[in-house]
């Protein structure tokens, strides 16, 4: 029992890191009237349409990816006794999902910022500051939240002895 206990309380940071890059999903800012103020000309909003839809099938497939691979950790975490071996493989797939997408992201993203001038990219920035420090261009924060907020189904689900 102590041994589980050490292992579930070592791997709470990281699932709580993990699990707490799931409010890292906003609305694009292509979609949303701040998309408006940017002052696009005609071609560049053709070539934001086709960026975005060259790789909205692939995101999709990627968030599936990330929504199952946190289902399995969930699962495995929810077992008991906790199997560590099986817990970690659910961990590293998960960190391995995460990365893609968060890579493909960055991709596209990079290919949007190609499409803006300097000026409307800083004016872009300033409007995404507004929103919320830390915001990139896609909505996501450059950092995920750190630690599990207080009563969060982690820490609840941590054995009081």
């Amino acid at each position: 029992m102590g041994k589980n206990l050490i292992v579930v309380a070592a791997l709470v940071p990281v699932v709580a890191g993990i699990l707490g890059a799931q409010s890292l999903r906003t609305f694009p800012w292509w979609e949303s009237p701040m998309a408006n103020t940017l002052d696009l000309s005609d071609t560049q909003t053709k070539q934001i349409q086709s960026t975005v839809s060259e790789y909205r099938d692939k995101l999709r497939d990627l968030r599936a990816a990330v929504n199952q691979a946190e289902a399995d950790l969930q699962a495995v975490f929810n077992d008991d006794p906790v199997d560590p071996h099986k817990a970690n493989e659910a961990i590293d797939q998960l960190v391995s999902a995460r990365g893609e997408l968060f890579r493909t992201t960055s991709q596209m993203d990079l290919r949007l910022r190609t499409v803006l001038t300097a000026q409307q990219w800083q004016q872009l920035q300033n409007l995404q500051q507004g929103r919320g420090r830390g915001a990139r261009p896609g909505g996501r924060r450059l950092r995920p939240p750190q630690g599990p907020p207080v009563g969060s189904a982690i820490s609840k689900r941590l054995p009081s002895n």
